[in-house]
């Protein structure tokens, strides 16, 4: 079984879950070493956006967690791509998309582009699954570097809540689409199980310190100002659209993850009791 973005949330927590259950794996990621895996897991380095570089990677593997290419899925060339997983003998391809596929069809940054990889992987005629998750309670480590030297946490529209997700749960829900049959063809809607709120985060990270953190509501003006020293300046535009002003779709808790792992999403506060050494 090979795994992208093998470094990333999703791809690490992937990756520590199959390793655990004893599946052989190679994991790639552009600057992957052995040193970001658990023990008898294969590193290989690999880039999206250059297919040869996965030939190695997908030796011998029949099934592959592909990550849709993050900030560079611009790059990639879909067709190509799923023309050298489907050369190599791959069977089965569960593909992390974006619930911005459904809910920003217009948005190249969230919608378009994750649909064209999305077609891509619908007509290359093999298997596939395509996973679809709303916002990443991970999202929460931009704020680490003030939470660990101000105690401070500053974001905008304080109040309107999302049901963020664990990607400990989405790598849970790839799991069992990369090894158990019954996923042909599904398109799965990931959500955490609750709304939570940025105020609701920062005190879900207070508690886990047990120290205070001051929160600071920004201006839209302020966190677009901020956003932009990292992101293009379209991906800014609709994340705060939809941090801000969020569409039903974007609101609704979806059963899947419970549906599939056989248990309930984990909540916000797990997700920061686990992680908050990076908070420290």
């Amino acid at each position: 079984m090979a795994i992208t973005g093998a470094t990333g949330n999703v791809g690490r927590a992937l990756v520590e879950t199959l390793a655990a259950a004893g599946v052989p794996l190679t994991a790639t990621a552009r600057g992957i070493t052995d040193a970001h895996l658990p023990e008898g897991v294969r590193a290989l380095p690999s880039d999206l956006t250059d297919p040869e570089t996965l030939r190695p990677v997908l030796e011998g593997a029949d099934a592959l967690f592909l990550q849709s290419g993050g900030p560079s899925a611009f790059l990639i060339d879909p067709p190509r791509l799923l023309d050298t997983v489907k050369r190599s003998g791959v069977r089965r391809v569960v593909l992390l998309s974006s619930q911005g596929v459904a809910t920003r069809p217009e948005s190249a940054s969230h919608g378009r582009t994750a649909r064209v990889i999305e077609d891509a992987v619908r007509e290359s005629g093999l298997d596939w699954t395509i996973l679809r998750p709303g916002g990443f309670a991970s999202n929460a480590f931009a704020w680490a570097e003030s939470a660990r030297t101000r105690r401070e946490i500053a974001a905008p529209f304080a109040d309107t809540g999302l049901p963020v997700i664990d990607p400990a749960d989405i790598a849970e829900v790839a799991a069992v689409a990369l090894r158990e049959p019954g996923h042909n063809e599904a398109v799965y809607d990931l959500t955490g199980p609750e709304r939570v709120t940025p105020r609701d985060q920062a005190e879900a990270i207070a508690r886990a310190l047990g120290e205070p953190v001051r929160f600071t509501e920004q201006t839209r003006a302020e966190a677009r100002a901020q956003m932009l020293h990292f992101l293009p300046e379209p991906v800014a535009d609709t994340t705060l659209s939809i941090l801000g002003t969020p569409t039903e779709a974007e609101q609704r808790i979806s059963p899947t993850v419970e549906h599939i792992t056989g248990h309930p999403p984990r909540t916000f506060t797990t997700w920061a009791s686990r992680n908050i050494t990076a908070f420290r």
